[in-house]
């Protein structure tokens, strides 16, 4: 018997066009973790470019920044996420936990629960 599962994404767009989503929530995530934006580039397998691209382009869409940039001493400097950028990511991963449940739930009602495995 295979167990059967369901799966879900959830992303958001503007217009019609991706804003957020898996790979962008975790390239936010990354800069604020890493401290730079080359740094969670090369954390992701990306060029800085396509890092830089998608800032500006979230920022362009959202008409707020997401990114800061400190500048520093002898050790260089920092780049941290705004308040407005940590806020948008805890709504949107409330998001997906909401939509999660929700999806485990309906598949639960669809399936039973014994959804895990089918014959």
């Amino acid at each position: 018997m295979k167990k059967l599962e369901v799966r879900s994404k959830v992303w958001l767009e503007v217009d019609g066009e991706p804003l957020l989503g898996e790979g962008r929530e975790r390239l936010l995530l990354l800069i604020e973790q890493e401290g730079s934006i080359s740094a969670a580039a090369r954390a992701m397998d990306i060029p800085y470019r396509k890092a830089w691209s998608y800032l500006e382009n979230m920022e362009k869409k959202l008409g707020f920044a997401l990114v800061e940039r400190h500048k520093g001493g002898a050790r260089g400097g920092r780049t941290t996420l705004t308040t407005k950028a940590r806020s948008l990511l805890t709504r949107f991963d409330e998001l997906k936990k909401g939509v999660q449940e929700f999806v485990d739930g309906r598949f639960g009602e669809a399936f039973g629960k014994a959804a895990g495995e089918q014959e």
